[in-house]
């Protein structure tokens, strides 16, 4: 069953499928955040033009652009680890719509059901040693670019980017779990791997950013 975009509502319903299984029948529109608000995880109601609704939306963004990317891939183990990461950014998403304050129940249980920790970040940089034993060093920069696939990889990479800074931004004013910053971190630089090998694949030659050949 696909995860229902229901506005404000989608970390939410995210997380009220893991724990039901299942949607009741509702209307994809709700009306709820016509005047500009929207509600976070927890029920706190915030301004949609907020930090917080900025940065899961950021997150959001990266990953349809994930999934533009697979759909031009073909080796399965690069779709297998890009699943993966799409799940795991459902989870960044879900934490990062949550209020600090309504993290915990008031039984004492954590209101989210899996969280991101450095085994998912630790996964990210393993990917990324297989990729670069198969590459050949940088010496200048890259411009984005080695074939279709790579180059919604290289836009994901840059979205990737803003959500993090998102993050950052958020972190000023409300605490963020460092490991969520940290894992955007990771990911960006595995995006670029991952472009660099998938343009290696399929044979697509990377352009470089030479000065000296202006």
């Amino acid at each position: 069953m696909s995860v229902l975009f229901l506005g404000s509502y989608y970390y939410i319903l995210l997380f009220t499928f893991c724990k039901k299984r299942y949607f009741s029948t509702m209307k994809i529109y709700t009306k709820t955040g016509d005047k500009g608000q929207t509600a976070l995880y927890g029920g706190t109601r915030v301004s949609k033009a907020s930090a917080r609704v900025d940065s899961y939306g950021n997150i959001d963004e990266l990953n349809s652009f994930i999934g533009i990317a697979k759909s031009h891939i073909e080796d399965e183990e690069v779709l297998r680890q890009l699943k993966k990461i799409q799940f795991d950014l459902f989870t960044v998403g879900s934490e990062a719509a949550t209020p600090v304050d309504k993290l915990m129940l008031a039984n004492g249980k954590s209101r989210l059901p899996i969280i991101i920790s450095e085994t998912e970040i630790e996964e990210l940089e393993q990917w990324m040693d297989a990729f670069d034993e198969k590459l050949e060093p940088l010496q200048y920069f890259i411009l984005p670019g080695g074939g279709k696939s790579a180059t919604f990889l290289h836009a994901a990479r840059t979205i990737c980017r803003r959500a993090e800074r998102s993050l950052v931004f958020l972190n000023e004013s409300e605490e963020v779990r460092p490991e969520l910053i940290k894992y955007l971190n990771r990911l960006s630089d595995y995006l670029f791997v991952l472009a660099r090998y998938i343009s290696k694949l399929n044979n697509e030659p990377e352009e470089y950013w030479n000065p000296n050949e202006r």
